[in-house]
Protein backbone atom coordinates (compact mmCIF):
# COMPACT_ATOMS: atom_id res chain seq x y z
CA UNK A 1 0.00 0.00 0.00
CA UNK A 2 1.54 3.58 -0.97
CA UNK A 3 1.24 6.30 1.52
CA UNK A 4 -0.84 9.04 1.01
CA UNK A 5 0.23 12.53 2.10
CA UNK A 6 -3.08 14.04 3.45
CA UNK A 7 -2.77 17.99 3.57
CA UNK A 8 -4.23 19.17 6.30
CA UNK A 9 -4.00 22.72 6.01
CA UNK A 10 -6.16 22.60 2.36
CA UNK A 11 -8.95 20.70 3.87
CA UNK A 12 -8.74 23.03 7.33
CA UNK A 13 -9.06 26.16 4.64
CA UNK A 14 -11.78 23.79 2.76
CA UNK A 15 -14.17 23.49 5.85
CA UNK A 16 -13.24 26.83 7.07
CA UNK A 17 -14.85 28.44 3.94
CA UNK A 18 -17.95 26.03 3.81
CA UNK A 19 -18.11 27.22 7.57
CA UNK A 20 -18.62 30.45 6.89
CA UNK A 21 -21.23 29.89 4.59
CA UNK A 22 -23.14 27.93 6.85
CA UNK A 23 -22.81 30.47 9.74
CA UNK A 24 -23.92 33.26 7.21
CA UNK A 25 -27.16 31.01 6.45
CA UNK A 26 -27.67 30.25 10.23
CA UNK A 27 -27.28 33.95 11.37
CA UNK A 28 -29.84 35.16 8.43
CA UNK A 29 -31.94 36.96 10.06
CA UNK A 30 -30.55 36.71 13.52
CA UNK A 31 -27.52 37.31 15.66
CA UNK A 32 -24.36 34.90 14.91
CA UNK A 33 -23.64 32.06 17.14
CA UNK A 34 -21.18 33.09 19.96
CA UNK A 35 -18.50 31.16 21.53
CA UNK A 36 -16.70 31.81 24.81
CA UNK A 37 -13.47 30.91 25.02
CA UNK A 38 -11.78 30.55 28.81
CA UNK A 39 -7.86 30.58 29.31
CA UNK A 40 -6.96 30.64 32.81
CA UNK A 41 -3.05 31.30 33.84
CA UNK A 42 -0.27 31.84 31.44
CA UNK A 43 0.65 28.24 29.57
CA UNK A 44 2.04 29.21 26.37
CA UNK A 45 0.38 26.54 24.38
CA UNK A 46 -2.62 27.20 25.18
CA UNK A 47 -2.52 30.64 24.51
CA UNK A 48 -1.67 30.19 20.87
CA UNK A 49 -5.04 27.25 20.91
CA UNK A 50 -7.09 30.04 22.40
CA UNK A 51 -5.90 32.40 20.07
CA UNK A 52 -6.14 30.55 16.82
CA UNK A 53 -10.09 29.46 17.97
CA UNK A 54 -10.80 33.20 18.52
CA UNK A 55 -9.24 33.99 14.78
CA UNK A 56 -10.97 30.85 13.46
CA UNK A 57 -14.04 32.52 14.47
CA UNK A 58 -13.43 35.88 13.32
CA UNK A 59 -13.04 34.32 9.88
CA UNK A 60 -15.83 32.13 10.10
CA UNK A 61 -18.22 35.31 11.23
CA UNK A 62 -18.65 33.58 14.46
CA UNK A 63 -18.69 35.95 17.32
CA UNK A 64 -16.53 35.19 20.19
CA UNK A 65 -15.98 36.59 23.79
CA UNK A 66 -12.24 35.60 25.16
CA UNK A 67 -11.80 35.86 28.84
CA UNK A 68 -8.06 35.71 30.23
CA UNK A 69 -8.19 34.76 33.94
CA UNK A 70 -5.18 34.58 36.22
CA UNK A 71 -3.16 31.43 37.53
CA UNK A 72 -4.74 32.50 40.80
CA UNK A 73 -8.11 32.44 39.89
CA UNK A 74 -10.20 30.17 42.27
CA UNK A 75 -12.12 27.47 41.32
CA UNK A 76 -14.95 29.28 42.64
CA UNK A 77 -14.81 32.29 40.39
CA UNK A 78 -14.02 30.12 37.58
CA UNK A 79 -17.31 28.49 38.20
CA UNK A 80 -19.26 30.99 38.52
CA UNK A 81 -18.12 32.29 35.61
CA UNK A 82 -19.42 29.33 33.72
CA UNK A 83 -22.52 29.29 35.52
CA UNK A 84 -23.06 32.92 34.05
CA UNK A 85 -22.16 31.95 30.37
CA UNK A 86 -24.69 28.86 30.91
CA UNK A 87 -27.27 31.16 32.06
CA UNK A 88 -26.35 33.76 28.96
CA UNK A 89 -28.61 32.96 26.29
CA UNK A 90 -26.04 34.93 23.72
CA UNK A 91 -23.83 32.18 24.52
CA UNK A 92 -23.88 29.56 22.33
CA UNK A 93 -21.01 27.45 23.00
CA UNK A 94 -18.01 27.31 25.78
CA UNK A 95 -14.87 26.17 25.57
CA UNK A 96 -12.05 26.02 28.60
CA UNK A 97 -9.02 25.82 27.58
CA UNK A 98 -7.69 22.75 29.28
CA UNK A 99 -4.89 22.28 30.88
CA UNK A 100 -6.17 24.35 34.08
CA UNK A 101 -3.52 25.34 36.90
CA UNK A 102 -3.32 22.58 39.23
CA UNK A 103 -5.68 23.99 41.94
CA UNK A 104 -8.42 24.00 39.63
CA UNK A 105 -9.98 20.53 39.15
CA UNK A 106 -10.16 19.70 35.60
CA UNK A 107 -13.55 16.99 36.17
CA UNK A 108 -15.67 20.03 37.83
CA UNK A 109 -15.21 22.59 35.36
CA UNK A 110 -15.85 19.93 32.64
CA UNK A 111 -19.11 18.77 35.02
CA UNK A 112 -20.29 22.73 35.24
CA UNK A 113 -20.21 23.17 31.39
CA UNK A 114 -23.97 23.07 30.14
CA UNK A 115 -23.60 19.60 27.96
CA UNK A 116 -25.61 21.42 25.49
CA UNK A 117 -22.45 24.62 25.32
CA UNK A 118 -19.65 22.20 25.78
CA UNK A 119 -18.35 22.50 22.24
CA UNK A 120 -14.99 20.64 23.12
CA UNK A 121 -17.25 17.53 24.12
CA UNK A 122 -16.03 16.89 27.38
CA UNK A 123 -19.09 17.16 29.41
CA UNK A 124 -20.55 13.22 30.70
CA UNK A 125 -23.57 13.40 28.77
CA UNK A 126 -21.63 14.06 25.55
CA UNK A 127 -19.03 11.71 25.91
CA UNK A 128 -22.15 9.42 27.19
CA UNK A 129 -23.64 10.42 23.88
CA UNK A 130 -20.24 9.47 21.98
CA UNK A 131 -20.53 6.19 23.22
CA UNK A 132 -23.85 4.86 22.50
CA UNK A 133 -23.29 6.57 18.92
CA UNK A 134 -26.04 9.40 19.72
CA UNK A 135 -25.59 12.81 18.61
CA UNK A 136 -23.97 15.11 20.63
CA UNK A 137 -20.76 17.04 20.91
CA UNK A 138 -17.66 15.40 20.09
CA UNK A 139 -14.04 15.97 21.16
CA UNK A 140 -12.29 18.26 17.76
CA UNK A 141 -9.37 16.35 17.23
CA UNK A 142 -10.64 13.05 16.83
CA UNK A 143 -13.37 14.65 15.02
CA UNK A 144 -10.79 16.33 12.70
CA UNK A 145 -8.92 12.90 11.96
CA UNK A 146 -12.08 11.56 10.94
CA UNK A 147 -13.07 14.21 8.41
CA UNK A 148 -9.75 13.66 6.97
CA UNK A 149 -9.86 9.72 6.33
CA UNK A 150 -13.50 11.00 5.06
CA UNK A 151 -11.85 13.59 2.36
CA UNK A 152 -9.77 11.35 1.27
CA UNK A 153 -11.95 8.45 0.76
CA UNK A 154 -10.42 6.21 3.42
CA UNK A 155 -13.64 4.38 4.39
CA UNK A 156 -12.53 2.63 7.92
CA UNK A 157 -14.64 -0.20 7.14
CA UNK A 158 -13.36 -3.50 8.64
CA UNK A 159 -10.01 -2.28 8.98
CA UNK A 160 -7.94 -2.83 11.84
CA UNK A 161 -6.79 0.55 13.59
CA UNK A 162 -4.02 1.19 16.41
CA UNK A 163 -5.06 4.32 18.58
CA UNK A 164 -1.27 5.60 20.65
CA UNK A 165 -2.89 7.10 23.46
CA UNK A 166 -6.11 6.52 25.71
CA UNK A 167 -6.67 10.26 26.62
CA UNK A 168 -10.33 11.17 27.16
CA UNK A 169 -9.78 13.78 25.19
CA UNK A 170 -8.23 12.19 22.01
CA UNK A 171 -7.21 8.41 22.11
CA UNK A 172 -11.23 7.16 23.36
CA UNK A 173 -13.16 9.22 21.61
CA UNK A 174 -10.65 8.03 18.46
CA UNK A 175 -11.57 4.60 19.23
CA UNK A 176 -15.45 5.33 19.82
CA UNK A 177 -15.37 7.12 16.46
CA UNK A 178 -13.45 4.13 14.71
CA UNK A 179 -15.95 1.62 15.87
CA UNK A 180 -19.00 3.60 14.89
CA UNK A 181 -17.69 3.38 10.92
CA UNK A 182 -17.02 -0.25 11.57
CA UNK A 183 -13.35 -0.60 12.31
CA UNK A 184 -11.51 -2.75 14.55
CA UNK A 185 -8.55 -1.54 17.06
CA UNK A 186 -6.06 -1.62 19.54
CA UNK A 187 -5.54 1.10 22.04
CA UNK A 188 -2.08 1.44 22.69
CA UNK A 189 -0.47 3.86 25.75
CA UNK A 190 2.52 4.19 27.99
CA UNK A 191 2.04 1.01 29.73
CA UNK A 192 1.94 -0.85 26.71
CA UNK A 193 4.50 -3.33 26.62
CA UNK A 194 6.96 -3.28 23.51
CA UNK A 195 5.16 -0.24 21.58
CA UNK A 196 7.93 0.51 19.09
Amino acid sequence: MTAKIIDGKEMARQVRANLKEEVAKLSKGKRPPCLAVVLVGDDPASAVYVRNKVRACEDADIRSIMEKLPAETTEEQLLSLIDKMNADPEIDGILVQLPLPSHISENEVIKRISSEKDVDGFHLLNVGALSAGLKGFRPCTPVGVMKMLQEIGYDPDGKFALVIGRSNIVGKPMAMMLLEKNATFAIAHIHTINLK
